[in-house]
């Protein structure tokens, strides 16, 4: 295990409180790296928090190939993982705006999956830079300032939604891959010339630590120091408040 993911991946889970003893938890495993790194830490801290681990894999349509690398990667770590099968791929073509319904899709399923599990958590792979991206995304293409967070409670169903990666960066990921020798699936929904804001944003960001090193760790920080009193106006659910207010 490299040590610097897993001295963040640790950091999050005390910080922010993510897993406690007791806790019945669907890990859940898309084929990506970052979910697979995911998996494989939460399987090294049950040596150290009493929790049980589902982990989950749910196939929206994968080729037989992706399949295969999945199950490969899977093996490779010792990770016994159930896969199902679903047509959420099938749902998604004469969609406007198919990745977000395609996300949609997949976390409705997840939910319900855990419900029927009786799993109080469910655990995503994103990371640390999926919430930076996500801060700025919000604020350029939104309209708004937000954050991804890293646990909160799903809407109408009784799991939370924790994000044990929070603390650690993508590069980490992509090293830990290459010693490896580890290949991960690609998307393949079948659409072409998806439009993504968030690689957008990722060329942004490119862009803006050749300048300045620190960005990426400042906009997350952004999030963590908000002075109300100097904000515009901001809400909390339905109830609006202004710096007219005072």
């Amino acid at each position: 295990m490299n040590n610097i993911i897993w001295k963040n991946f640790r950091r999050a889970v005390r910080d922010y409180r993510l897993v406690n003893s007791g806790d019945r938890i669907g890990v859940c495993i898309s084929g990506g790296k970052d979910s697979m790194i995911m998996a494989v830490c939460m399987k090294l801290l049950q040596r150290e928090i009493d929790f049980h681990a589902e982990f989950i894999v749910m196939n929206p349509g994968y080729s037989q190939n992706n399949l295969d690398i999945i199950r490969h990667n899977l093996e490779k770590f010792d990770i016994t993982a159930e896969i199902s099968n679903t047509s959420v791929f099938e749902s998604i073509h004469k969609e406007k705006s198919p990745c977000f319904l395609c996300s949609r899709l997949r976390r409705g399923w997840l939910y319900r999956n855990a419900q029927e599990k009786e799993l109080n958590k469910i655990a995503l792979g994103h990371h640390f830079d999926d919430a930076v991206e996500t801060i700025l995304m919000g604020m350029l293409y939104g309209s708004q300032m937000q954050a991804m967070l890293p646990k909160l409670k799903a809407e109408n169903y009784p799991v939370e939604v924790i994000r044990p990666l929070y603390r650690v960066r993508e590069s980490s990921i992509k090293e830990w891959a290459d010693e490896n020798n580890l290949s991960f699936i690609a998307c393949e929904c079948g659409l072409e010339n998806k439009s993504s804001k968030r690689e957008e944003i990722k060329e942004i960001l490119c862009l803006l630590r050749e300048k300045n090193p620190y960005v990426d760790m400042n906009i997350f920080r952004s999030a963590e120091n908000v002075n109300l009193k100097r904000l515009i106006s901001y809400h909390d659910g339905d109830k609006y408040h202004s710096f007219l207010d005072d």
